[in-house]
């Protein structure tokens, strides 16, 4: 008699979930101007004049906003890019990158 040859293979079940996300905070502070303020929220973070200026009231007002939530390549990318400039330009601008909340 011939053997019957079966294959039995079992389904592994794979959960993907989305990655997670950060976001990216901008702080008050004394020195640098309101004007560099909008200059990077518009070339870095590519925010519209209006947005820019509604979210740099509201970092002057109180003392820090989230400026974007991104992936964290890209939020660190965008923190760094903008903490560079403001550098060069002798800012202290302060940025950090914070996982958002679940």
């Amino acid at each position: 008699m011939a053997k019957e040859q079966t294959q039995i293979r079992e389904r592994q079940k794979t959960t993907i979930r989305e990655p997670r996300r950060f976001k990216v905070i901008i702080y008050n502070d004394d020195f640098t101007t309101m004007e560099f303020v909008v200059m990077i929220l518009i070339q870095v973070f590519l925010k519209t004049e209006e947005d820019a200026n509604a979210l740099m009231l509201q970092v002057h007002h109180s003392d820090k906003a989230v400026v974007g939530i991104y992936s964290y390549d890209i939020a660190v990318s965008k923190a760094r890019k903008a903490t560079n400039m403001a550098r060069e330009q002798g800012y202290p601008l302060r940025l950090t990158v914070e996982p958002e909340q679940e």
